[in-house]
């Protein structure tokens, strides 16, 4: 990790929706999608000095994350977020926190590449020039492009499998390509060229194509444009280690430093979060993942890329490993790694982190009732020796309420312990609240109701 920052503060900036729009066409929509995402800025670094947000989070999000990870003088400016939902066009018209940023002196660290933020981060003296950094970004974010990579690195590693990939630039070729493939029994997964998370990703099996009447059917759903149909690699049964992760970096001389192997959790195609640290992935398949991975940042690093990157990976029933896709920012898991990386400092040894990004709660919760149940979360956890930490804090009166939170401890059980306690009271919540005033279903739509006095009736 000293080749990230070397322990220095740095300055966060949570532009997520930013990053995400610029394959969207700068569709605002989707850059207001990541607002909620983006309190994961807070862990760009192990080390903030300045975090800059979309939205508006309280101050008791900051006071707890102080606290536990003993960060000092943090400036948190919420609310940043432009018309357009981005943060970059939001700090244009925040002329005093611009010039804050550019006094400290401190690194700027954004979630990901883009022109504006390029702009904003760009240092004298850099082997590789910005525009050529972003432009292997958006290169490589392309799931086309990358599996073209994997093609060609393979044959030198063994233990890797790149499945096979069709590129479709229609409806009609997309159910041409999904009846062939359901007529030999085989699933496949189709995937947008861009997406982050899972977004954009559906795996389509022979039944689902029977169900739906037919394959002309299942591609108006999910081929909208050109798409990629994949392969589908099919895994042993509940497999622990069906879906890897390998995050590394390459630093401003092109070298590739490795930081480590994960297990994602995977609902359908959708990231909800990672465990990291000693013992959660076997040595063989983390030598794999990490040779391999070292070997697509190396590639990326002649090209001109430099900061964050991941590989993530499927493992077949032979344990051979499948890479699907390359992340070129900072990513879920890397916030695992930052949250590492800064209690290891402060405490010694090397925890286990799990994060869990998208926490469902029974309740809508108003600020100062999600501050109350988190810090009762905090109390439990660490009765069980384990710390948490609040992650995503700004969806809890959302119509779908949920919160981010990460699991600090020394075994993977303890984590597991602390997982269910906080599930079990994220589940309570909606009997706890019923006769509140906090809509206590996750589909309600519902403000808190306001209750008025009696009024005296005058004689």
């Amino acid at each position: 990790m000293a080749a990230w920052t070397g322990g220095a503060p740095a300055v966060h900036i949570g532009n997520v929706g930013d990053f995400n729009a610029q394959f969207a066409d700068g569709s605002p929509a989707v850059r207001r999608a990541g607002g909620h995402y983006a309190c994961l800025a807070a862990f760009h670094s192990p080390n903030p000095r300045i975090l800059v947000l979309p939205r508006q989070v309280e101050d008791f999000w900051a006071r707890e994350l102080a606290r536990v990870l003993e960060w000092q003088d943090v400036e948190v400016y919420g609310a940043v977020a432009g018309e357009d939902g981005g943060v970059i066009e939001g700090l244009r018209s925040r002329p005093a926190l611009l010039e804050r940023i550019r006094e400290s002196g401190l690194p700027v660290i954004p979630w990901g590449r883009t022109p504006e933020s390029e702009r904003m981060t760009a240092r004298p003296g850099s082997d590789s020039g910005p525009g050529e950094a972003l432009r292997v970004t958006r290169r490589y974010e392309s799931k086309a492009t990358a599996h073209r990579l994997f093609q060609a690195l393979a044959p030198a590693h063994p233990g890797i499998v790149v499945p096979a990939q069709e590129r479709v630039t229609s409806r009609r070729r997309a159910a041409r390509a999904l009846a062939a493939r359901a007529a030999a029994g085989a699933s496949v997964v189709v995937k947008a060229e861009y997406g982050v998370g899972g977004f954009g990703t559906t795996v389509v099996t022979p039944r689902q194509v029977a169900e739906a009447g037919g394959a002309r059917a299942v591609a108006s759903r999910v081929a909208r444009g050109a798409v990629l149909i994949e392969e589908y690699v099919d895994g042993s049964g509940s497999d622990p280690l069906r879906n890897l992760t390998f995050d590394a970096l390459v630093d401003d001389e092109g070298e590739v430093h490795p930081v480590g192997a994960g297990v994602m959790d995977i609902d359908g195609t959708s990231y909800q979060g990672v465990t990291i640290g000693p013992g959660v992935v076997p040595d063989a398949p983390a030598e794999v993942a990490g040779r391999f991975a070292a070997a697509v940042g190396r590639a990326l690093a002649v090209e001109g890329y430099r900061g964050w990157y991941d590989v993530d990976f499927v493992r077949d029933r032979a344990g051979r490993l499948a890479p699907v896709e390359i992340n070129l920012r900072l990513t879920g898991p890397a916030v695992a790694f930052m949250i590492q990386a800064r209690l290891a400092r402060l405490r010694g040894g090397r925890p286990v982190v799990r994060t869990l990004d998208r926490l469902p709660l029974g309740a809508r919760l108003p600020a100062a009732v999600l501050a109350g149940h988190l810090d009762e979360l905090s109390r439990r956890c660490r009765a069980l020796g384990v710390t948490l930490l609040p992650t995503v804090v700004t969806a809890a009166f959302e119509p779908d309420p949920y919160v981010g939170v990460a699991l600090a401890a020394r075994t993977p059980g303890a984590l597991d312990a602390a997982e269910a306690v906080v599930r079990s009271a994220n589940d309570a919540l909606g009997r706890m609240f019923l006769d509140t005033g906090v809509s206590s279903g996750p589909s309600s739509r519902a403000a808190p109701r306001r209750t008025r006095r009696p009024r005296r009736r005058r004689s």
